[in-house]
């Protein structure tokens, strides 16, 4: 037997630790597991922020590639007719740079159709000029300019000749002015041999000659974007452009502007300087993109994030609460094997000594077997807690209440506690109401009391009276169980009827226990309809632990009140 008690005492001690290496490792993993979590969310976010900025640039180039198409187209529509139409004075290199030039009169024949106004009737305010670099001289036919306008196209062509103008190009436009005074200017270099500049032949005409004329029939008539992308939509369903001037001023606008961040600029400076703003709109974005855009998950990534957090630190918690539950069970289990061998220690002593024939007296003998028989009363107390505490964790205990008096079966328990007490220097009292019937389970009523009479001895001082009460209060049946002991404070009084709870206080007492004897008191109470509670005694020091029961039939006078009661309501 010792050894038995020894070995399972070893593997109780060995437990905890397991359990602790055990729980650490699942920490652990479940470190991992979040940190793994927030790898992928990272991941997850960079992919997204990624195929986002993909897509972006992506459109963006679209946009790019729809302003430049549309000044390309606009270039292909007119280039060849102003080609054509300067070619008769600019066609060709000069032998010397001091050869004869023709007058701007041979321009009105060849440029008459070029860039013509959007209103016909502006036609008439055009003119034609050469200047002659050699000499620095204007000279111009057709529509008298005023001399501010003269002057202002002579100085922009001056410049942009000798700046801009390269030697291949066969034409050149240019917007000079503003508002109301702004005029459209085509013009071509003469050169002579050696690539020298001799002289720029061109007209000024309307500055509406650049605007809706030759980009509305652009818009109309070219792709912007390509076909197997754009689905032969129209362009204008597709793409907002914007025609700028050289000084920010608008030439020409298709349709309403779009309010996409999709938008992108071109330019060419053999097209007058002006810039080509083409955006994206929404059915181009959506068709580009081959659907929506995706959006950020930042927000939702963090969610998720923030619920494997949570799930981990609802998982720790339940890993703790186990843990606990493990240390309780092993605790229980230490306080059971200690129970048992105290009175089986006993048993087995008095039986030996009956069984050798060790006994001097008949009165020794009947000792012997008095010890025996209330061990063995204590055990199977013991044992009883354990078979109720267990079908009560599984909901298996079945009770039986019926109307009978309460007093004959606490008497009868009382008197059977008697030499237990008496054991342990106790003295039993009892004050009994004989009219009390309550709606009860005598046997469940029994071992209630047992283990409050139990629970009284067992921490109570040495000499001191127990005292069991039967009374009605309140339309209840009470059963009180009044001790000399230290007391319960009042914020433990609900906290001892869990099972494995004592009070700090006796944490490290000599008192032991199983810690499921007052758990059980109230289990069996709350099957029965009653309800527990502790309250000081009334005489002063000490506790009385009372269960109530349902009433069946009151008669008399309640009795006076006691101090304040506090009740547990299972």
């Amino acid at each position: 037997m010792p050894f038995s008690f020894a070995r399972r005492q070893s593997r109780l001690e060995r437990q905890p630790a397991i359990w602790r290496s055990r729980a650490s490792l699942l920490v652990a993993l479940l470190g991992l597991t979040f940190v793994l979590a927030a790898v992928l969310a990272y991941e997850a976010h960079d992919a997204a922020r990624s195929h986002r900025v993909t897509a972006e640039r992506a459109l963006r180039d679209y946009a790019t590639f729809a302003a430049w198409e549309l000044l390309a187209n606009a270039t292909d529509t007119v280039g060849p007719t102003l080609s054509a139409a300067l070619a008769p004075v600019t066609a060709g290199v000069a032998a010397t740079p001091y050869d004869a030039l023709p007058g701007p009169s041979v321009l009105a024949a060849s440029a008459g159709a070029a860039l013509r106004c959007a209103d016909h009737r502006d036609d008439a305010s055009r003119w034609y000029f050469r200047l002659d670099f050699r000499d620095g001289s204007f000279s111009t036919v057709g529509a008298a300019p005023s001399a501010q306008e003269r002057a202002l196209v002579r100085t922009t062509v001056d410049q942009q000749a000798r700046t801009v103008y390269r030697p291949d190009w066969s034409y050149a436009t240019v917007l000079v002015g503003r508002g109301q005074a702004e005029r459209a200017v085509a013009y071509a270099v003469k050169y002579a041999v050696h690539g020298a500049p001799i002289a720029a032949f061109g007209f000024a005409t309307c500055a509406t000659a650049l605007g809706a004329p030759v980009f509305a029939g652009v818009m109309g008539r070219h792709p912007l974007l390509p076909r197997t992308l754009a689905m032969h939509e129209p362009n204008d369903s597709l793409v907002s452009v914007t025609v700028v001037g050289p000084g920010g001023d608008t030439i020409w606008q298709s349709g309403r502007r779009s309010v996409t961040p999709f938008t992108a600029d071109a330019s060419q400076e053999t097209f007058g300087g002006l810039t080509a703003r083409a955006t994206l709109r929404p059915l181009a974005v959506e068709r580009l993109a081959l659907g929506a855009i995706p959006q950020s998950k930042v927000s939702l990534l963090l969610g998720l994030l923030a619920l494997t957090a949570g799930m981990m630190v609802l998982a720790v918690l339940q890993l703790r609460r186990e843990q606990e539950l493990a240390r309780l069970r092993s605790d229980f289990i230490s306080s059971v094997s200690h129970e048992l061998r105290t009175p089986l220690a006993q048993i087995l002593l008095f039986a030996e000594t009956l069984r050798l024939g060790r006994v001097r007296s008949a009165a020794e003998r009947i000792g012997a077997t008095d010890v025996i028989v209330q061990e063995a009363r204590r055990l199977m107390q013991l044992v009883e807690n354990v078979l109720l505490f267990s079908r009560s964790e599984r909901r298996m205990t079945r009770l039986n209440p019926a109307p009978m008096a309460l007093a004959p079966c606490v008497r009868e328990t009382v008197d059977a506690w008697r030499p237990l007490a008496a054991a342990s220097d106790a003295t039993l009292c009892v004050e009994l109401d004989e009219r009390v019937v309550a709606d009860i389970d005598r046997s469940a009523v029994r071992q209630m009391l047992l283990n409050l009479l139990d629970n009284a001895i067992k921490y109570g001082p040495p000499g001191q009276t127990v005292t069991v009460i039967v009374d009605r209060r309140g339309g209840r049946a009470r059963l009180m169980v009044c001790d000399r002991g230290p007391g319960v404070p009042l914020g433990e009084r609900h906290r001892v009827w869990q099972p494995f709870q004592r009070l700090e206080r006796d944490v490290h007492s000599a008192a032991a226990g199983s810690g499921i004897g007052l758990y059980v008191v109230r289990e069996l109470a709350a099957m029965q309809h009653g309800e527990v509670w502790i309250e000081d005694a009334p005489h002063g020091g000490g506790a009385c632990f009372g269960v109530a029961f349902p009433l069946v039939e009151a008669a008399g006078h309640d009795m006076p009140v006691r101090d304040a009661v506090t009740a547990v309501r299972p």
